[in-house]
């Protein structure tokens, strides 16, 4: 991808942003065609740049997708880590927090799930709910059981600040011991959401992807589009900057995600580790023997 591009789906960091300054059927100078090949390069040079990374064990490379319903987040996953080995992934979807979660702070369910050194975690949905269907729907603040916060007066503009200060520390924290955070919000147009949901409705094979929870959230689309404005502003850092997807069109997505990935793994000071010295003067040694078996 050119450069040129990646600055546009960057969401600057200190900036401030609202979703309707990024162009959701977005795809620059590129075909469809062209996007394919694009996206198939960059799985095989994703594979070698994995198995670096788990040689090397180091880095660990955590990857958060947020985006409204149907803007292809499953998709997109299972498309540009085509070709990562499995032992080095891993995948987490985020759902309601259970009782236990209830009974810790937001960030523990978290913290639990990050990769270890040497792997890529994938959040499908994150800490972001918490600043995101949370501020949608603020009564979810009060099961939080937060000292001080009993009532929806007590979740202000201030609480807010602060718990997106919370969230840039955490992932700070994160990037200055190896953990690599690449954050991607999947952007789509309420008109193409309505297209997929009807897809859904239509393809018996795809119903059991419809709910009627869709339909609720998607009444709430201006406050979900304030609420995703504000977190792009408060939340892209230098450290973990936000990269703002254009949805419409799947495979610009899919090509998009892959080549930022690649751009951001590139950076690393990726290697296999070397043998020993006083193994390498010995690998003549070690031919014979397996040689003389």
């Amino acid at each position: 991808m050119k450069k040129e591009i990646l600055k546009r789906l960057l969401a600057t960091p200190g900036a401030e942003h609202t979703v309707s300054e990024f162009d959701t059927h977005f795809t620059g100078d590129l075909t469809k065609q062209e996007a394919g090949a694009l996206l198939a390069e960059d799985i095989e040079k994703l594979s070698a740049l994995q198995g670096k990374l788990y040689a090397q064990d180091r880095y660990s490379v955590l990857v958060i997708f947020q985006a409204m319903d149907a803007a292809g987040k499953d998709g997109t996953i299972k498309h540009v880590m085509s070709g990562i080995n499995p032992q080095g992934c891993q995948v987490y979807s985020f759902k309601q927090p259970s009782a236990e979660e209830l009974d810790h702070d937001y960030l523990w369910r978290i913290n639990r799930c990050l990769p270890e050194r040497g792997r890529i975690g994938i959040f499908n949905r994150s800490q972001y709910e918490d600043v995101l269907i949370a501020k949608v729907h603020p009564e979810i603040i009060l099961s939080n059981k937060l000292p001080g916060v009993t009532s929806l007066e007590d979740v202000t503009p201030k609480f807010w600040k602060k718990r997106y200060r919370q969230i840039n520390d955490y992932e700070r924290y994160l990037t200055e011991n190896g953990t690599i955070v690449i954050k991607f919000f999947l952007n789509v147009s309420k008109d193409e959401q309505k297209r997929r949901f009807l897809a859904r409705l239509e393809d018996e094979a795809k119903n059991w992807k419809f709910s009627t929870s869709d339909l609720k959230e998607r009444s709430y689309w201006d406050d979900y589009m304030k609420a995703y404005s504000d977190m792009l502003t408060h939340t892209s850092t230098e450290d973990a900057p936000w990269y703002v997807i254009p949805a419409d069109n799947k495979w610009f997505m899919r090509y998009a995600v892959g080549r930022i990935l690649c751009e951001r793994m590139g950076e690393l000071d990726l290697h296999y580790p070397e043998m020993p010295v006083e193994a390498r003067h010995k690998i003549d040694d070690f031919k014979k023997a397996l040689l003389d078996e």
